[in-house]
């Protein structure tokens, strides 16, 4: 059946009220639990080496444990990512989020190193489940004018959970407070508790109405559009809105099959394919590998005790939160190619230099934790428009599996490998095999940056559907 709308022209020329942030807290909070999980396991990476902790696995283990998570995040990806397609955006990140919700709460009962393994794969799984949704639906309603800073802010809020992980860590390990074997769990159980409280505010989030029109549900996406203008309306106060620009005529459909989806990626758009892949595996060998042994590199080679180490990752966090925030607004202004190019490629030299200075042994631990502040203050904005670009890039209808796709591949290739590798070159004990990482992060993130000068797009304040036709697409004609 063919249908005529102008409801994305109708999200596009919104102006931005509360409404929209609203919707931005009950979606973008799973950044913040994400955060929280993978800094958690970080700052008690020490601890649960502790025979003490009621765990006592090995340095190698906790690298493998991160892996796990990761690959049970791909996996995550790629299984919800088809649902969400097929069942709307709204169920499915219901669903994953209750998923994290029971894994993490688990993984406080872990005894051995398979109970833990497997509580970190299914809490990867929803993790990564999280990301085709939330993106898809952050990008399908969010102004086109405002889509590049809101979606590096709302990636960026990943930190946030993890200056929160940091802080609780702390108290939390030390003995004097608790006892090795109860507080490390109890960072996991908090985890829960604020997933359970983002699921209560997420329910009042619609379904995206794109998706909608073109699942021949026209009707109830006329309803949702009606009332979003409405409230913006009253929160503007303003009497009527901007007229639509432009108008959409689609074939409506129930499904995307994978051959849709093989298609648009490998021989409609093989050179976005490229970029996407670039992008997503330097940001995901860079963060992984680092952040998931951040805390057994402050140990091990300075000193710093296990209680002491989360710490170290506040200030850190708060320079990747920065990075987004402050550099967001000019991905809309200056443009994507210069800002995502700049931010890969500026990142990477600032990692060779840390590199360096980690070999020649002139650091501490202090001086350290100030080096990755400044690379991750530019690495994060960068990795946050991996996310964005890759949404941005490719067909409505294709956009979660396209995500899920890409997020598994890349992560697959820079995320599974890094904290493996990296736990080995930490039980290593030797600076060069560190420093050595840290070139080989650095490379990737430098060449994803040069790729994406070279053959990415310019897309700054694009329709989506002007960036990529949606498969259903008939024709676009002006009102």
């Amino acid at each position: 059946m063919s249908v005529t709308t102008d409801i994305p022209a109708r999200l596009d020329r919104l102006p931005w009220q509360r409404w929209h942030w609203l919707i931005l807290i009950g979606l973008g909070s799973v950044w913040i639990l994400d955060g929280l999980e993978v800094t958690i396991v970080g700052a008690v990476g020490s601890r649960i080496t502790e025979e003490a902790s009621g765990l006592g696995i090995t340095e190698g283990q906790v690298g493998l444990a991160a892996s796990i998570y990761v690959v049970g995040a791909c996996l995550g990806a790629l299984y919800f990512g088809h649902l969400t397609e097929r069942y709307g955006r709204r169920k499915i990140f219901l669903v994953t989020l209750g998923v994290y919700l029971v894994a993490t709460v688990l993984t406080a009962f872990s005894g051995n190193a398979l109970w833990f393994y497997a509580c970190r794969f299914f809490t990867g799984f929803g993790i990564g489940g999280e990301y085709a949704a939330i993106n898809s639906a952050i990008d399908e309603m969010v102004p086109a004018r405002l889509r590049g800073r809101i979606a590096l802010i709302v990636n960026g809020s990943y930190w946030l959970g993890a200056a929160a992980g940091a802080a609780m860590a702390y108290p939390l390990l030390k003995p004097e407070v608790l006892p090795e074997f109860l507080g490390w769990r109890l960072l996991f159980a908090v985890g829960g508790v604020l997933g359970l409280i983002i699921l209560v505010v997420r329910r009042i989030v619609p379904e995206s109405p794109r998706w909608l029109i073109i699942h021949g549900r026209e009707e109830e996406a006329e309803r949702v559009v009606r009332g979003i203008e409405e409230e913006v309306e009253r929160e503007a106060n303003r009497s009527e809105l901007p007229e639509p620009q432009s108008t959409l005529e689609l074939e409506q459909r129930t499904r995307t099959t994978f051959r849709e989806l093989a298609r648009t990626i490998v021989a409609t758009y093989p050179r976005r394919t490229i970029v996407g892949l670039a992008l997503f595996a330097g940001q995901a060998f860079l963060y992984n590998a680092i952040f998931f042994t951040q805390a057994l590199v402050l140990t091990n080679f300075f000193g710093v005790s296990s209680g002491v180490a989360p710490l170290y990752l506040i200030p850190l966090a708060i320079g990747n939160f920065l990075g987004p925030v402050l550099l967001g607004p000019l991905f809309d202004t200056l443009g994507r190619k210069p800002m995502i190019a700049g931010t890969y490629i500026g990142s990477g030299l600032l990692l060779v230099g840390t590199g360096v200075l980690f070999q020649a042994g002139v650091l501490t631990a202090l001086t350290v934790t100030l080096c990755w502040c400044v690379v991750f203050f530019f690495a994060s904005a960068g990795a946050s428009s991996a996310y964005l670009t890759v949404s941005e890039i490719f067909p409505m209808e294709t956009r979660p599996q396209a995500i899920a796709l890409f997020y598994s591949v890349g992560t697959a290739l820079g995320g599974i490998l890094g904290p493996g590798l990296f736990g080995q070159l930490v039980a290593s004990g030797e600076p060069s095999q560190i420093a050595f990482g840290y070139f080989l992060g650095a490379a990737l993130m430098i060449t994803a940056g040069v790729i994406h000068w070279i053959i990415g797009l310019e897309v700054a304040r694009s329709s989506l559907e002007n960036i990529a036709d949606p498969l259903s697409k008939k024709a676009i004609t002006s009102s």
